[in-house]
């Protein structure tokens, strides 16, 4: 009988390593869950140890921390790998799917491996965690019942704009909230570019940090988040994780 692979969530940013550090982020039966495994597969293995060491201190871990065993899976992991992570499920031993920030499988590698844990009759349990596209969704006043996840944009400023206007006129169509990531230390530039290709009236929020003491959440016209630029009022989001989501009007 083939073992369950957990899916569990990560925290979105760094924290500090105290007691209770996690509880307002992983739930305890979540943290609970993670001590008692000792196979996990992971997109940085250090990131993974790191919070296993999270976890260790509220909840004893099944084996030490060097012995716990670590697969990685990133964008650089060929298809042809994937059966082998699964190995050790389909031996009878339970493994945990990390993410490297909130949960797996959303904006996330690790995708490509549930769905194969599914053609194998792997039994696949998704715990509960932080996911930084709903809770920008959540607190963004924007529209929660249609939404969609449109990941990173193109890097050249010309196809950027163009797919910013693409997405704005599918909002007002469908009166669908559009969420976008983009790489921390780019967050400026793709800010500009919304403002710049978005209809002024288009509301756009930018969520940072969200669930880390420096978390902010600004929802705002395109109009005023120009004004904004203008006065070199920029938020604080320079390399720091953000989200971005638009809401056509009208």
């Amino acid at each position: 009988m083939p073992g369950t692979l957990y899916l569990i969530p990560n925290t979105l940013g760094s924290t500090d390593a105290v007691p209770g550090a996690l509880s307002h982020i992983i739930p305890e039966q979540v943290q609970a869950i993670t001590a008692q495994l000792d196979y996990f597969v992971a997109e940085n293995a250090k990131t993974a140890r790191g919070f296993l060491k999270l976890i260790a201190i509220g909840h004893p871990l099944a084996r030490p921390l060097q012995e716990i065993e670590i697969a990685e899976l990133n964008v650089n992991t060929p298809a042809q790998a994937l059966q082998g992570l699964l190995e050790p499920l389909l031996a009878g031993r339970d493994a945990g799917l990390v993410s490297e920030a909130g949960v797996p499988a959303v904006a996330d590698p690790g995708a490509d491996l549930v769905r194969l844990a599914h053609q194998h009759g792997i039994p696949v349990r998704p715990l509960v965690g932080p996911s930084s596209l709903l809770l920008a969704v959540m607190a963004s006043g924007l529209n929660g019942q249609s939404f969609a996840f449109n990941g990173y944009l193109p890097t050249d400023a010309v196809q950027r704009s163009k797919r910013i206007k693409e997405l704005e006129a599918r909002s007002r169509t469908e009166k669908q909230t559009q969420l976008l990531i983009e790489t921390p230390y780019r967050n400026g530039a793709m800010l500009e570019a919304l403002v710049g290709a978005c209809q002024p009236g288009t509301l756009i929020c930018v969520a940072t940090d969200l669930s880390l003491p420096s978390e902010t959440i600004r929802t705002q016209n395109g109009a005023r988040w120009k004004a904004q630029l203008a006065s070199g009022k920029a938020p604080d989001f320079h390399k720091k994780p953000t989200v971005f989501l638009l809401l056509a009007q009208g």
